[in-house]
């Protein structure tokens, strides 16, 4: 009798006491009629009694067919049980009872009053207790949860026939004040789907955030990928389906449906929060970057799954939180770029002059951390003290530094825009180029600095331009005065190098009086030979991988030498008094210097003898 007191006080209103209002009906007529005559007077009576005005003055009697009423009711609701929920005219018998027993309940209690309502109200908790293990089987077996991704579709997939069913049952059982056994019922079938789904696809993401933390990289990394994977199912697939079914099943109590995906969403959502913390406190690494930056656009797609009416609720804002500490870890694995590039100290020169692997390194990460730019921007735009950290260094330049500074191509005039994301890219670039430098004395041949740091500044370029990601941040300008820089070190190379061997292509001295001065031709042609070798012997095992920059630098050492040599050779070569003399003092033609050249930089070892 407590449930029947709590239920019927849902219903009850109290005023003052007046005489009591006699409501007749035909009792003689009721027992035989059919069940449409027995619900058209449970609607009269209903509707008379929802007419009276003052409910306190109650009521002197009820109508005899409330009895055969309810007896009919609980005969439907046994047939009911016994045929699986395909009686029917159930949930005609159904509501009727819930509208007595709600017009009843406004009256205050007296024996007539009393004895009506128990009965009503014992048939209705007899119908809701069917109705919520009929809610329980339909949700339950009619569910089609998929077990591999090419039946993700149908998800949460039940008939519109079977929707309708328990959109109707829900409607009843909130009505009549079963709210909380509805939602249980619900939320009960709808989690262990949720959870069976994640399992059958295994999506199962570890939750002990202490194991997490001591892992190894390698197994972290696939816990990483199994998180990413699970939050892109329930992003795409599980949320979206499970509001389809909670605003079809509760539509008509909005409340009732947002508590319900609060409380669904929140139980998977605060699973796959926990992993994100416990990432967040294992050992930073340079190579958890890029699994972080997914992490945190995955969480930003989260937030959009979870849905905008949650705005504002707690469990959003732990989203928000959890994407801020996942960039912040993201940052300073970023951040940390510079510290290895400072510490990037090398007692040996890579052979040859080729590109550093140093230079790989930074530029593939650049590359790679620039194709997740709009993340990177978002979260170094909420760390403003390190754009202010940059900016009071570039206040701070010596007049040197600054002098230095606008020759970089690095310097913020040549960006197109200035962001706290550019400017980190800007200094690791900057970094790179100064430890370069400081690497390319390592070589003690001039001409061997210049081609290193050709090699690395070329490779650079050659990045950036076919990266559109990297372009972007880094601008035209930008690679307009990279060209330039990259160029200038050709120009130092080749002044280095070939101002040595053109001296002794000069004329000048070489006739006095009309006379050729036989032996400072001869020494000439000798030392032309014996510098050209070596040069030639040195530099064929210096590395040019780039082969637009190869092409380009043996043209130009071509177009500058073979022709002065091949000058020379034409006029002095009929000095020579015999064919002996010619192959002693002339080892090469034009066309043999020409040839030489094409073996330059190709990274001959067995060539390079001693020289570095």
């Amino acid at each position: 009798m407590e449930r029947n007191a709590h239920k019927r006080n849902s219903f009850r209103r109290r005023g003052a006491e007046t005489p009591p209002v006699r409501i007749s009906g035909d009792n003689n007529c009721v027992d035989n009629s059919p069940e449409s005559a027995i619900l058209e007077n449970v609607d009269n009576f209903v509707d008379l009694l929802s007419a009276v005005d003052d409910k306190s003055s109650g009521i002197a009697e009820v109508p005899d067919f409330l009895v055969s009423f309810t007896r009919i009711m609980e005969g439907k609701i046994d047939r009911y049980n016994q045929s699986g929920g395909s009686n029917e005219r159930f949930m005609d018998f159904v509501v009727r009872i819930l509208k007595l027993t709600d017009a009843l309940s406004h009256f205050p209690d007296n024996p007539t009053i009393t004895s009506a309502l128990n009965q009503t109200t014992v048939a209705l908790q007899r119908a809701m207790a069917v109705l919520e293990e009929e809610f329980r089987s339909l949700m339950e077996d009619s569910r089609h949860d998929c077990e591999n991704a090419s039946e993700c579709k149908d998800y949460a997939a039940y008939s519109p026939k079977v929707v309708e069913k328990m959109k109707e049952i829900a409607s009843a059982m909130i009505s009549a004040g079963y709210e909380s056994e509805c939602s249980q019922v619900y939320y009960i079938v709808r989690r262990n789907a949720i959870k069976n789904q994640l399992t059958n696809m295994e999506l199962d993401v570890a939750s002990n955030m202490d194991d997490v933390a001591k892992m190894q990289w390698e197994q972290q990394e696939i816990e990483m990928s199994r998180w990413l994977n699970a939050v892109k199912h329930c992003s795409e697939i599980i949320f979206p389906a499970e509001r389809k079914l909670g605003e079809s099943v509760f539509a008509a109590s909005p409340e009732v449906k947002r508590s319900l995906l609060i409380n669904l969403f929140r139980l998977v959502v605060i699973q796959l929060l926990d992993f994100v913390e416990a990432t967040t406190m294992a050992k930073r690494s340079a190579e958890k970057l890029f699994k972080f930056l997914d992490m945190y656009e995955a969480l930003h797609n989260l937030i959009q799954a979870v849905g905008g009416e949650f705005s504002g609720e707690e469990l959003i804002n732990e989203v928000i939180d959890a994407g801020e500490r996942i960039g912040e870890c993201a940052a300073c694995i970023f951040t940390d770029l510079e510290n290895s590039i400072k510490s990037d100290v090398a007692r040996s020169p890579v052979p040859g002059g080729a590109v550093h692997p140093l230079t790989r390194y930074v530029m593939n990460y650049l590359k790679y951390a620039c194709e997740y730019k709009a993340s990177m921007e978002k979260i170094f735009g909420g760390r403003s003290e390190l754009t202010d950290t940059h900016a009071r260094a570039a206040v701070n330049l010596s007049s040197h530094d600054v002098e230095k500074e606008s020759e970089s191509p690095h310097n913020f005039e040549t960006m197109e825009q200035t962001t706290p994301f550019s400017i980190q890219v800007v200094t690791v670039m900057d970094l790179l180029d100064g430890n370069l430098d400081k690497k390319s004395k390592l070589y003690r041949d001039p001409s061997l600095q210049n081609v290193f740091l050709m090699n690395n500044g070329r490779y650079v370029l050659q990045k950036v331009k076919g990266s559109n990601e990297i372009r972007e941040v880094m601008g035209d300008t930008w690679c307009r005065r990279r060209s330039a820089v990259v160029r200038q070190y050709h120009k130092n190379y080749q002044r280095e190098t070939w101002n040595r061997v053109l001296p002794w292509l000069n004329h000048d001295g070489l006739m006095v009086n009309g006379k050729i001065n036989k032996p400072l031709l001869k020494e000439r042609f000798k030392l032309f030979t014996t510098t050209f070798d070596e040069i030639h012997r040195t530099q064929s095992a210096w590395v040019v991988s780039d082969l637009q920059l190869q092409s380009e630098l043996r043209i130009s050492i071509s177009s500058v030498l073979v022709p002065a040599y091949r000058s020379f050779v034409g006029r002095f070569r009929h000095y020579f008094e015999s064919n002996k003399q010619l192959d002693k003092y002339i080892k090469y033609q034009p066309e043999d210097i020409e040839a030489l050249i094409e073996d330059l930089f190709e990274g001959n070892m067995a060539s390079m003898g001693r020289r570095k």
